[in-house]
């Protein structure tokens, strides 16, 4: 009886041995604060429901200071970056760090980018996850089925718009402008190529390669999801199935094609996971058979620690 319980406490000593660093103190705790940039229609969080659920306190679980701000819900990627840019000037003043990781999911891809842009002395580093970096066929789509000035667009437009105020109302961001248009011509395909052409730094120069890992001193990283079905229970998924036909066939999270979300470094394009489980929504209604989002953020910060950002 003894001798096996000293080979079951042997077993567990070897499997604790075996457990990966994730979980050891520091992890998480990069040389700059990490600041999380939702994407559209997102905010901070409103009560107790985050954007990034259950990501910012995971990330300071291990020592990473985390950041997160609430840009306009629907706007234009410019209009998103100057407000983001602001509040990047914000923490710096708050932490008295010199730069900052912009991890940015969907619209917070490009929103993260035109910062880097426009002052990459702030920015040690872009993440872009499920971001819309090449446009999305479902705003193509949109914008093809109510084009600007007709009347369907008009209606499209006043109910985003006022979907897009209530949900700042509601995350305690009210006063940010809101352009349900702007937003979905920055989404699209040409609008997007428009903004490439001006802030063009880590976007891969072939259809679906990767960009230059480093610009202008800015590391630049993505990754997303290819599996717009994922958990019987997420309310979002039927939708997500539904939007993912605008694709042709083409691999996609549900809202953002493969391809078109990748950005520098692509660590993965192809998680199983849908466009909202990539940021632990809803509620953490995820893919039980992949790897959880969460942990997706958390070795994301622990790759920035160890590349010294």
């Amino acid at each position: 009886m003894k001798s096996t319980v000293m080979r079951w406490l042997a077993a567990c000593a070897l499997a604790l041995s075996l457990i990966p660093t994730a979980f050891a103190a520091g992890y998480t705790q990069t040389k700059y604060p990490i600041v999380l940039v939702h994407g559209l229609f997102g905010f901070d969080n409103i009560g107790p429901v985050e954007y990034f659920y259950g990501i910012p306190s995971a990330l300071r679980a291990d020592g990473a200071k985390v950041y997160v701000v609430q840009v306009a819900a629907a706007n234009s990627t410019e209009v998103r970056g100057e407000q983001l840019l602001s509040q990047v000037r914000q923490v710096l003043a708050a932490t008295g760090a010199v730069k900052v990781n912009l991890m940015g999911h969907s619209h917070g891809g490009p929103t993260a980018r035109y910062v880097a842009s426009v002052r990459p002395d702030l920015v040690a580093s872009v993440t872009s996850i499920g971001g819309v970096n090449k446009g999305s066929a479902v705003a193509d789509v949109l914008l093809g089925v109510a084009p600007a000035g007709t009347f369907s667009n008009t209606v499209l437009v006043s109910i985003t718009n006022g979907l897009g105020t209530l949900i700042n109302f509601l995350s305690g961001g009210g006063g940010l402008s809101q352009n349900s248009l702007a937003a979905a011509q920055s989404l699209s395909t040409a609008g997007s190529k428009k903004f490439n052409a001006a802030h063009p730094q880590g976007v891969p120069t072939s259809v679906c390669g990767e960009g230059a890992y480093t610009v202008n001193g800015v590391a630049y990283y993505s990754w997303s999801g290819a599996k717009p079905y994922t958990h019987l229970l997420d309310v979002a998924d039927p939708a997500l199935a539904l939007t993912s036909l605008a694709f042709l066939g083409a691999k996609n999270d549900g809202l953002v094609s493969s391809c078109s979300s990748r950005l520098g470094k692509v660590i993965r394009d192809d998680y199983a996971i849908n466009h909202l489980d990539e940021v632990n929504q809803t509620v953490g209604l995820t893919n039980l058979f992949e790897t959880s989002p969460v942990t997706l953020f958390r070795q994301q910060a622990n790759r920035l620690k160890n590349a010294g950002l």
